[in-house]
């Protein structure tokens, strides 16, 4: 089709091109949207991380402004080949993100909406309803109308990580309306305060089932090598493997059994402050965000480029 014929081009303009220096070509091209006023003002452009590792392959994580991550795809044998490598993978998906075919727009809205339906055998009447999968499907597009697919996957981000962690299920239970939890974590970013009390209901979870922390960042570290292995945007798993790291370091601590008691738990001050500034429990239900999320993953999955 038309999208991956252009971004065949593209990925053989910069595989042409990958001797000339590929970590710098991918900070010029963000520095020029900084330039451009396409993004905010930030320190660091892009950020680079290695994996700490005596042998090959070498692993290194490149995290672009605004929070999206992608990692090497070759097996590396150097911390330089897989640094050019992860620069390589992130400049590819930057630029495939500029193509018009990623922006949100009315008609991108409907063309999604529709697959959706057809995927779930849903009714497209829905979509007008956010109590319902598609329509809050529906909602979150059109809140974001005018973005990239790397920004709405940036927002989306957080959604999944709110749906693991199991404060949207606790919203759900408490019969919250979709559409109020939409608007507001929409408006919510990633930071270290958010982490640290993800981490800390993980070590509630940890007192309650002894040995699941170690189970999970196992899984999470497996996922993130698989989706690694693809070419597919990180962040999610990433994020996923660092709480778990956090929460795990905090367990192996002598002062465990005190610890979760010293502050409320990320669920309970998220769920706090969503009530006090806007939020409301009504008679509807807030579901799996993994219901209408898992579209866009389906398309995101398709179009992340190895």
């Amino acid at each position: 089709n038309t999208n991956r014929q252009d971004f065949n081009k593209m990925h053989n303009i910069i595989t042409k091109h990958l001797k000339v220096n590929v970590v710098g070509m991918l900070h010029q091209f963000w520095e020029q949207k900084q330039v451009k006023g396409m993004m905010m003002e930030t320190d660091n452009l892009v950020v680079y991380e290695s994996i700490p590792s005596p042998s090959p392959p070498y692993i290194c994580y490149v995290t672009l402004p605004g929070g999206s991550c992608f990692g090497n795809f070759k097996y590396c044998y150097s911390k330089a080949e897989a640094r050019r490598d992860a620069a390589r993978i992130a400049l590819m998906n930057s630029t495939f993100n500029e193509l018009p075919c990623r922006r949100i727009t009315p008609e991108f809205i409907s063309r999604s909406v529709k697959e959706a339906v057809s995927t779930t055998n849903g009714n497209i009447a829905d979509a007008s309803d956010p109590g319902t999968s598609i329509g809050a499907y529906c909602l979150m597009l059109e809140l974001n109308t005018g973005k990239t697919m790397l920004e709405f996957q940036e927002i989306m981000t957080v959604f999944q990580l709110l749906h693991w962690n199991g404060t949207l299920k606790a919203f759900r239970e408490m019969r919250c309306s979709r559409q109020d939890v939409i608007h507001y974590y929409s408006q919510q970013r990633l930071d270290e305060r958010t982490r640290s009390h993800m981490a800390l209901d993980w070590l509630q979870k940890e007192q309650q089932s002894p040995g699941l922390l170690s189970q999970e960042l196992q899984l999470a570290v497996k996922e993130l090598g698989e989706a690694g292995r693809t070419g597919r945007e990180l962040r999610f798993y990433k994020e996923k493997k660092e709480i778990l790291s956090l929460a795990l370091s905090h367990a192996n601590a002598e002062d465990l059994e005190g610890y979760p008691s010293e502050e409320m738990s990320w669920r309970e001050e998220t769920e706090f402050e969503f009530y006090t500034q806007e939020g409301h429990c009504l008679e509807g239900s807030m579901t799996d965000p993994s219901e209408h999320c898992q579209f866009h993953s389906q398309e995101s999955d398709r179009e992340s480029v190895e």
